[in-house]
């Protein structure tokens, strides 16, 4: 048995606080090293995202939530089991219909951020195929063109907990980071340990984070969407 990490910031606008902008990365990691970089790194800004938030005492319409998930590196499992118990089963479809069949929480979550690309520093965000955000992304990345953020890109990243959104057919995005050395060095080896997180790079990455789940939890409107996804088959065992 495993579990996944989930704690909130409730909304403050009566009308908004049933909806949820969601922030995360996965908690577990290969044993070869210390799982630092994969995904110590993301688990750990995600939580000072939601920290720098706290402190400031921002007030935020939407409740905000954060999950740290289980089982990332066996297939997605934990991130996958919480969006099918709340939001959507990618391979049950909807009874006369093309589309697959969503849950009312489904109607409610307005975005899933992710980090799980290492230690380096953002440059940007994978839009998913999501044209419709870039304009709002664009102008939320402006403040941090100095700390070298700027780059948009309209393609699709994988092999991470953001996938499970975009799988029924909701905005989930991973940002852009600096390689570094975790292709070449650290990822899923006994390299991965404590050393090699870059400090400088992890305090760009939590306020940038921040600063998205705040404007995302504060527009008047949520985010615009795909359409819902048709029904995959089902997975083999």
């Amino acid at each position: 048995m495993s579990f996944n990490i989930i704690g909130e910031i409730p909304g403050t606008d009566k009308a908004k606080a049933d909806e949820v902008v969601m922030l995360g990365g996965h908690f577990d990691s290969w044993h070869g090293g210390t799982g630092a970089t994969d995904n110590g790194a993301g688990s750990a800004v995600m939580l000072e995202a939601i920290r720098i938030l706290k402190t400031t005492g921002l007030k935020m319409r939407r409740t905000v939530r954060l999950g740290l998930w289980t089982g990332e590196e066996q297939g997605l499992l934990g991130s996958r089991a919480y969006v099918k118990q709340h939001f959507a089963d990618p391979e049950v479809g909807q009874p006369g219909t093309d589309k697959i069949k969503t849950l009312p929480e489904h109607a409610k979550l307005d975005a899933y951020y992710n980090i799980d690309n290492g230690t380096g520093k953002i440059r940007g965000v994978y839009l998913q195929g999501n044209e419709m955000v870039a304009p709002l992304f664009s102008s939320w990345m402006e403040p941090f063109h100095d700390l070298g953020m700027t780059t948009l890109s309209i393609r699709d990243t994988g092999g991470t907990d953001h996938l499970s959104y975009n799988a029924v057919g909701l905005p989930g995005f991973q940002f852009i980071q600096d390689p570094l050395d975790y292709d070449t060095r650290t990822h899923h080896s006994n390299m991965d340990v404590y050393e090699r997180i870059q400090e400088p790079d992890m305090k760009q990455m939590a306020v940038i984070v921040a600063s998205f789940v705040y404007m995302t939890a504060n527009r008047d409107e949520m985010l615009p969407r795909k359409p819902l996804p048709k029904p995959r088959p089902p997975r083999q065992p």
